[in-house]
């Protein structure tokens, strides 16, 4: 895959990546700064895609990655600002229902974080199993406990 054919990728995917560092970073700076961190990390990545799964779960497994190991390298303040950014897809589109989820959300684990992410962008247990590494079934438990875990903790905001 040459550069051109990258871009091309990166601007058609670009969205997946916004979401992740939506999902990680607090900051409109911090999550530009991931944004390009995992860019760069998809670039040097670039050799061990063999076209085995789809672009998007492989740049999905890189990006939840990076954006992991950059949390853990930096730890920002959290600050959760009054305006959000573009809904993802899959997200309740009143404000201050997404609000309360975004904060639910980040009071998840990070790998809960990237499941239940994976989850409303509507992937299917086989697609989210690839990209993190678990089971299909075990995907199913986990999203089940996810949910119960949101509705608690979005019950608790009331």
């Amino acid at each position: 895959m040459d550069e051109t054919q990258f871009l091309q990728l990166i601007d058609q995917h670009q969205q997946i990546i916004h979401k992740i560092c939506w999902l990680y970073r607090d900051s409109p700076e911090d999550r530009e700064d991931l944004f390009q961190e995992i860019v760069g990390q998809l670039w040097r990545s670039v050799p061990s895609f063999e076209g085995k799964s789809q672009f998007s779960s492989w740049l999905y497994r890189i990006a939840i990655n990076t954006a992991l190991t950059a949390f853990r390298k930096k730890r920002p303040d959290v600050r959760y600002p009054s305006v959000l950014p573009d809904i993802p897809a899959g997200m309740p589109d009143d404000n201050e229902q997404m609000e309360r989820l975004r904060i639910a959300i980040r009071q998840l684990n990070d790998s809960d974080k990237a499941i239940i992410a994976l989850y409303l962008e509507e992937l299917t247990y086989q697609e989210i199993a690839a990209i993190t590494g678990i089971t299909e079934n075990n995907v199913g438990v986990k999203i089940n406990r996810i949910k119960n875990r949101l509705q608690q903790l979005l019950q608790v905001k009331k």
